[in-house]
């Protein structure tokens, strides 16, 4: 018996009784751009052409409330990549950027974690930004030297809720399987989907938002020995609202992933986002005043308000969700995985219940019950 096999089962009587976060790890590509620099580049390419107009690009960055973003290219072989609309390219860039992103950050969150790649036994991926068969997780197994017997879960099409997606099916796992290792790897490379010859509001509000970067999260089971202090993943919550499946996601074309963006989304979520936050919190006892820190995903200003409104929240409650979209832009799924990152630098109290919101196609919401 090999030496992982033989640690493969090895566990531990503990009073946590869900599985745990060991560590989170990002990374982001080299290129950082200033919101100014992204606005002006657009500027100059066909959708000054449309009936939008340069008014309403400059207002529509200006009101995103992100200050920086992180791009896959130097920003003018973005731009001139986007308009020659060669998707067969687009993903060739995304599938070689997403395997180096991914692999920094799952083999940071492995070193952070203190656990060797053949120690895990189950990866599940998430992504929404490109196409690969075989899929990302299956690509770095060997790479990065996870077993031959790693039990694989590839997820897409979640967008912008998978990263709460991807916790939730960590925590499914793991209660199954109290004595193993899984981990969670996100990759999303927004800025190689964007449509420069794409003129409506929902392509725009798309171009002043989104960014590009990965994120990995590696879990232990209950009974796992050698866990480092991070959140427990208590219990999660879905909610799919029916008729909306066109409200956010892609239309799928030649000429790649051109973005679906209604403005209902923000009432959308003040809708049904008590009642999914609602339906978690009571099998818990818990109302939404009692949670300590709010895991959200950053979908914009507007979602932000409406987070607020639905949850009646103080606006501070989401800091990290400012801070991580003013820093990185929206991350599709990979944000709500850097708002945990920095929350698990600075945690409340111990015990303290936390709660992991995000929104996506579907309409969806996903919800993860933490306690610190």
């Amino acid at each position: 018996m090999s030496m992982a096999q033989a640690t493969h089962d090895r566990s531990r009587p503990s009073a946590v009784t869900g599985p745990r976060v060991a560590a989170i790890r990002t990374a982001f590509p080299p290129y950082q751009y200033r919101q100014e620099e992204i606005l002006a580049a657009l500027a100059r390419t066909t959708l000054l052409e449309s009936e939008v107009g340069a008014l309403v690009l400059r207002k529509i960055h200006a009101s995103s409330g992100v200050e920086t973003r992180s791009l896959s290219l130097p920003l003018e072989k973005l731009v001139d990549l986007a308009r020659r609309e060669d998707f067969t390219e687009q993903n060739r860039i995304w599938l070689d950027t997403a395997m180096d992103l991914g692999e920094q950050a799952l083999v940071g969150a492995l070193r952070t974690a203190g656990v060797q790649p053949e120690e895990v036994d189950a990866v599940i991926s998430t992504t929404v930004t490109g196409l690969a068969v075989p899929s990302l997780e299956a690509r770095l197994a060997h790479r990065v030297g996870l077993r031959p017997d790693v039990k694989r879960i590839p997820l897409f099409g979640s967008g912008c809720a998978g990263g709460a997606a991807g916790l939730a099916r960590l925590h499914d796992y793991l209660r199954a399987h109290p004595g193993q290792v899984a981990v969670l790897l996100a990759v999303e490379l927004c800025t190689l989907a964007h449509q420069v010859k794409d003129g409506s509001v929902a392509n725009i509000v798309a171009g002043s938002l989104f960014g590009d970067g990965a994120a990995a999260v590696v879990a232990f089971g209950a009974q796992r020995d050698g866990c480092p202090a991070g959140p427990e993943l208590v219990d999660t919550h879905s909610l799919l609202v029916p008729g909306t499946e066109d409200v956010l996601g892609w239309d799928i074309g030649s000429h790649g992933f051109r973005i679906l963006l209604s403005p209902e989304v923000p009432a959308l979520t003040e809708k049904h986002l008590p009642t999914a936050v609602q339906g978690l919190l009571s099998r818990h006892a818990l109302s939404p005043h009692e949670i300590a820190s709010w895991i959200v995903h950053g979908g914009g200003p507007k979602v932000f308000t409406a987070v607020q409104q639905a949850l009646d929240v103080p606006p501070g409650a989401l800091r990290l969700t400012r801070r991580s979209v003013a820093e990185r832009g929206n991350l599709s799924s990979v944000s709500v995985l850097d708002v945990l990152h920095a929350a698990m630098e600075s945690p409340p109290p111990a015990n303290a219940p936390g709660l992991v919101a995000a929104m996506g196609p579907g309409f969806a919401i996903e919800l993860v019950l933490l306690r610190w």
